[in-house]
């Protein structure tokens, strides 16, 4: 039986980037996936690295400085793969974010990047307001710009995989995970590849299963406690119309919550809805009603005919259990550890953005379990590159797909 320090059952950002972490901080890592790595939740993000102007309405000001340097981080290590990108925020004589709340906002925003070039807003005069390009200016009365970044979520994800396997990681995707058991000194775990069962032996076990982390839990024995979720999903469409080079931060006119329209691959990118499941359906797709709020938000800003959709998609993000909306719930990473068996670390929720900082809280709670191992590599300093043709393939399935 093949002996690792770790098993990461779950091939999302959240995995891979502990995956990398672990890696780097020295320990024999396998990562277990049971479809193809990043293809699920991973995916179907809204393509940004950002520090989440809008938690700020929340008090979610740790998430938003955490958010913000790791923007930082990943614009230095990514370089071709994380690009910054202006924001335009419009205020309408009705709209519930008025001018002082967001001049408010964007100075908050800019004091927790520490005030580098990126941090920085202005609103824009009216005689510029051609930049908007087609955007409907009846009852506007401010325009603010601010700076963010965007990326392709599944490439990113797959070049920190194909880092963490540079420092030594096994993987496998379509790769099933059967069960786990509680041995004296770790886990036996069993998984299976194309009907071949496998069964390795494993000092912790991290559940990074994404939407699936407590059926992940209830494959595991003994019980273990599990923290209450609710499934969120979240659609976007893809419109066949050439968008600017900037990406728009607009308020829905029924409900208040924001939705961002952007560039992606030439054409236009809308999203995203926020949907409690009541259920997890085998295969996660838009429904009617989300795909129909998106286009009546765009419409509202951009009237006339509406392009063809061309594609769409969805994901499921996990948020903890609560009354309020899912809108304004804490999206922060929920590291779950029992302390009745601390060897199995459960990860909640998180943005792509935070991928990094999760990882490191994991490893620090690894190295407080196995103890420290020799550093292989600093992920701070470890660059994140693709090959060209990776990218050119990735390109054409970004809208296809």
């Amino acid at each position: 039986m093949v002996n690792y320090d770790i098993t990461i059952i779950g091939g999302g950002i959240a995995g891979i980037g502990v995956a990398q972490c672990a890696s780097a901080a020295g320990y024999r890592v396998l990562l277990l996936e049971k479809g193809e790595f990043a293809h699920q939740t991973s995916r179907s993000s809204s393509k940004l690295i950002h520090g989440g102007l809008r938690y700020l309405e929340t008090g979610q000001f740790n998430l938003v400085y955490n958010a913000l340097h790791e923007r930082a981080a990943l614009l230095r290590l990514a370089p071709d793969l994380v690009k910054p990108i202006p924001f335009y925020i419009p205020v309408y004589k009705n709209s519930f974010r008025g001018p002082w709340t967001l001049r408010a906002g964007l100075t908050l925003y800019a004091i927790l990047t520490g005030f580098n070039k990126l941090g920085r807003y202005k609103e824009i005069p009216k005689n510029n307001w051609s930049v908007l390009q087609g955007l409907n200016t009846q009852n506007l009365v401010a325009v603010f710009q601010y700076w963010d970044a965007q990326t392709n979520d599944e490439l990113l994800a797959n070049c920190v995989l194909k880092s963490a396997k540079e420092l030594g990681l096994t993987a496998y995707s379509f790769a099933n995970f059967i069960n786990a058991k509680k041995l004296t000194n770790g886990h036996q775990i069993s998984y299976e590849i194309e009907n071949k069962k496998t069964q390795v032996h494993s000092k912790m076990i991290i559940n990074a299963a994404g939407p699936w982390v407590n059926q992940v839990l209830n494959n595991i024995s003994p019980d273990l406690n599990q923290c209450k979720i609710d499934w969120v999903q979240g659609t976007h469409i893809i419109l066949d119309k050439t968008a600017p080079k900037k990406v728009f931060y607009l308020e829905s006119k029924t409900d208040k919550r924001v939705i961002f329209v952007m560039p992606w691959y030439g054409k236009t990118l809308i999203g995203t809805t926020e949907v409690l499941l009541k259920e997890l359906s085998k295969k996660i797709k838009p429904t009617k009603n989300e795909i129909n709020y998106l286009l009546d938000i765009y419409q509202h800003y951009y009237p006339g005919n509406l392009p063809k959709i061309i594609r769409s998609f969805a994901g499921v993000r996990v948020l903890p259990k609560l009354k309020n909306a899912a809108f304004s719930r804490p999206r922060e990473s929920i590291i779950w550890q029992d302390i009745a068996i601390p060897s199995i670390i459960s990860l909640y929720g998180g943005k792509l953005t935070t991928f990094r900082t999760t990882a490191k809280k994991v490893v620090k709670l690894i190295k407080k379990q196995l103890g420290p191992k020799e550093n292989i590599a600093d992920i701070d300093h470890l660059p994140l590159y693709t090959d060209t043709q990776f990218i050119e393939l990735n390109n054409k399935k970004s809208i296809s797909d």
